[in-house]
C-alpha cells in the first residue's frame, strides 16, 4: 500500500514539474519588440493592414536623444508574409509643425482606393493632443493633412483631449473613434465623431456626435480607464475590442458590440483577454488591443511586458466567432 502511494506521489510530482516546465518556456509565436531606439525592445499599440501582397504593422516607438538633440515619439512600420513574424521596414518621425514636436503615436491605417490613410495622435502635449492625418501610396512616406490636427474633443464632459484613434467605414459613414480625460482628468474615457462618405478627412469634415462617454467602467478590472478602441465588423454589426485599466495596473481586454456605432453593449463581465500569470511575458499586462482579419482568420493583435513597462513586445492570438461572439482560439 505504502509502495503505491509513493508511486501515485512520484508520478504526480512528476507531471506537475513538466506542467510547470512547460509553462515557463510556452511563448507566443509572434513575439515583436523594436530594439533600434532605446537598445531594448519596446513597440507598442499595433495596427495591422494588408497593402500590396504584403502585411504592414504600425506601432509606436519611444522618443530618444542622439547627441545633442531629441527625437520625440514615433511610428515604427514592420512588413511581414505570416503575421507571425515581423521585419522593420521605416519609421515615420514627428513633423516640424509645434504639436508634433514632442511625438506621434498610437496610429490606425485604412486602406482606401489604392492609398494608406493613417490617422495618429500627438504625443506630450496634455490637454492638447489631439488626432492627425497623412497617405501614403507605398505605406512608407507620407504626406501630412494640410488641416491637421483634424479632430480634438469638445464638450464639458471631456478635457478636450484626443488621443488613441480608431477610424472604420459603417452604414455610409467614417466613424473617428477616440479616447480623452474627463474634466478632472482622473478617468480615461471614450467618444466618436463621423464623417460622411468620400470623405477627405479634413478637420471640417469631423463632427463628434458623443455627448457623454461611449462606454461606462463596470467592472472592478476596468479601474479608472477604457481607451485603445479597435473596430471590426460581423454580422452586420460592430465589435470593439478596447483597452481596460492603465498600463500595467494591469491593462486587459474587453469587447463590446453595437448596431449602430454609438450605443454600445459590453459582451462579457471579465476580461476577453487577460494579462499573463507571475513570470510569464504579458505577466504586466495584456493591452492596447488591434484586431485584425485577413479574409480568412481573425488575429487580435495586443501589446505586453513583464517588467511595469521598462520594455514592450507585441503579440497576437486567433479569435474565431461563435455565436456572433468571439473566442479565442
Amino acid at each position: 500500500m505504502l509502495y503505491r502511494r509513493l508511486l501515485i506521489l512520484f508520478f504526480t510530482l512528476q507531471s506537475t514539474f513538466f506542467t510547470l516546465l512547460e509553462a515557463q518556456v510556452k511563448v507566443p509565436r509572434m513575439m515583436f519588440g523594436d530594439t533600434t531606439r532605446i537598445g531594448a525592445p519596446f513597440a507598442k499599440d499595433p495596427h495591422v493592414i494588408k497593402f500590396k501582397g504584403r502585411y504592414l504593422m504600425y506601432y509606436s516607438i519611444p522618443g530618444k536623444k542622439t547627441g545633442d538633440s531629441w527625437v520625440g515619439w514615433g511610428i515604427g512600420v514592420a512588413a511581414s508574409e505570416n503575421l507571425y513574424d515581423w521585419t522593420k521596414i521605416a519609421e515615420i518621425t514627428p513633423s516640424a509643425a509645434a504639436f508634433e514636436q514632442k511625438g506621434i503615436c498610437a496610429p490606425c491605417a485604412l486602406v482606401i482606393k489604392g492609398k494608406v490613410h493613417l490617422f495618429y495622435q500627438t504625443y506630450g502635449n496634455g490637454a492638447k493632443d489631439a488626432i492627425c492625418h497623412a497617405w501614403s501610396t507605398n505605406g512608407i512616406n507620407f504626406t501630412r493633412n494640410a488641416t491637421n490636427p483634424i479632430f480634438k474633443a469638445t464638450g464639458d464632459w471631456n478635457c478636450g483631449r484626443a488621443i488613441d484613434v480608431e477610424v472604420t467605414k459603417f452604414q455610409g459613414k467614417y466613424f473617428l473613434y477616440f479616447a480623452t480625460r474627463d474634466p478632472n482628468y482622473q478617468q480615461q474615457i471614450m467618444g466618436v465623431a463621423i464623417s460622411p462618405d468620400n470623405s477627405n478627412f479634413n478637420r471640417e469634415t469631423w463632427t463628434q456626435i458623443s455627448t457623454e462617454r461611449i462606454l461606462k467602467l463596470e467592472y472592478p478590472w476596468e479601474g479608472n480607464c477604457t481607451e485603445g478602441a479597435s473596430i471590426i465588423h460581423r454580422n452586420g454589426k460592430l465589435y470593439m475590442f478596447y483597452a481596460a485599466n492603465y498600463n500595467n495596473a494591469p491593462q486587459q481586454i474587453g469587447v463590446a458590440e453595437s448596431a449602430d456605432g454609438i450605443t454600445w453593449k459590453k459582451c462579457f463581465d471579465k476580461p476577453f483577454l487577460s494579462n499573463g500569470k507571475k513570470g510569464e511575458w504579458n505577466s504586466s499586462e495584456s493591452g492596447h488591443p488591434h484586431i485584425f482579419d485577413n479574409g480568412k482568420t481573425s488575429y487580435l493583435f495586443y501589446q505586453g511586458n513583464n517588467d511595469g513597462g521598462k520594455t514592450w513586445l507585441l503579440s497576437n492570438v486567433e479569435v474565431v466567432w461563435s455565436k456572433k461572439k468571439p473566442i479565442i482560439k
